[in-house]
């Protein structure tokens, strides 16, 4: 991310509050085809109008949306999910992550030391779950954001938790901190850490101190992803590997088994 368009104002954890959510919200009939995603998206803009989302912002943020069928394709095939844990681990590349890392830890000592002391979190997980997410910002996606997640908002699968995200899109827009035309990962992720758009008005944190806050930023991502296991239950100086209290805050970023154990794993070997 880069730029005015990438660029979040900071937000309060009450400023963002997700609207739409009653009953009003799931009227819009969902389809797993392309068929019905026009007619869709009429109908939900009404919706959201009556909701309180304007319409200058629906127009503005649908005028180039589009039923987004890479985002269908990889929702319906995360295979990686489904590997052994070694066979995962080897795929995401977790001793290149570890090695990585470890520098990336020493060159950032400051950083890491202030977040752990406001939020309780070592680095080493917080690090894990940056390499794993965007190879610590080397990519955050490149994929219309309003038309994946209004996709999977259509999409019968997962219609209502992706509906909320939806809403928590249309608000960042029109407060604008989003570009209407922002790109990031296939399932709407924002940053170098890939928050979902409710998860940015929920734990968005300003870990740079520069008055903002914009996740496409090593520090505010980081910060932001403190905050977010924070939020989960995490207790300062306790253990994250399974079995132990943390884990639970770690299990809140991701529902794979795999992917929590890696985090846990690939963490404890950074933080030695």
């Amino acid at each position: 991310m880069n730029g005015k368009s990438r660029r979040l104002a900071v937000l309060g954890a009450a400023a963002l509050v997700t609207i739409g959510l009653s009953a009003t919200a799931h009227a819009a009939q969902c389809g797993n085809t392309s068929k019905g995603y026009s007619a869709w998206v009429a109908q939900f803009k009404q919706e959201a109008s009556r909701a309180g989302i304007s319409d200058r912002t629906l127009d503005r943020a649908f005028k180039n949306a589009r039923y987004a069928t890479k985002t269908i394709s990889l929702d319906r095939n995360q295979r990686s999910f489904k590997l052994s844990f070694d066979q995962f681990m080897q795929k995401r590349g977790a001793s290149s992550i570890i090695s990585k890392g470890k520098r990336l830890k020493k060159q950032n000592a400051g950083l890491f030391a202030a977040i752990e002391k406001k939020y309780g979190v070592p680095a080493g997980p917080l690090i894990a779950i940056w390499g794993m997410e965007s190879g610590f910002g080397s990519f955050t996606g490149n994929q219309h954001t309003v038309s994946a997640v209004s996709t999977l908002a259509y999409d019968c699968r997962r219609s209502a938790f992706f509906t909320e995200q939806l809403y928590a899109l249309l608000q960042l827009i029109q407060k604008g901190w989003l570009s209407p035309d922002f790109k990031g990962a296939a399932h709407g992720e924002i940053g170098q850490t890939q928050f979902l758009p409710a998860n940015v008005a929920r734990f968005g944190t300003d870990g740079d101190r520069n008055g903002s806050i914009n996740l496409g930023s090593a520090a505010d991502a980081l910060a932001s992803t403190a905050n977010f296991l924070r939020g989960h239950g995490w207790s300062r100086g306790g253990g994250y590997q399974p079995g132990q209290g943390n884990y639970r805050a770690i299990q809140g970023w991701n529902a794979a088994g795999v992917y929590q154990k890696a985090i846990a794993k690939i963490g404890a070997e950074i933080d030695g």
